[in-house]
């Protein structure tokens, strides 16, 4: 059931941690910086499941097929 490949998973990865970065390092502060932190989790998630909800109904697969 696994929709994510390699390649995305680190993308996903770098993404969460550059966003928990902002929101948690202090650079945004506020709301912003609220929202950044709930966000980064997203990617972080669906890089460790290796599922991404939203690829389904688009029917999107970065995995391969080896």
């Amino acid at each position: 059931m696994s929709n994510v490949g390699t390649a995305d998973r680190i993308v996903r990865i770098v993404v969460a941690i550059v966003l928990l970065a902002l929101g948690w390092g202090g650079l945004v502060d506020g709301i912003a910086g609220t929202i950044l932190k709930i966000a980064g989790f997203v990617p972080l998630i669906t890089a460790a499941v290796g599922f991404c909800p939203l690829y389904r109904p688009l029917g999107i697969s970065t995995r391969s097929r080896a």
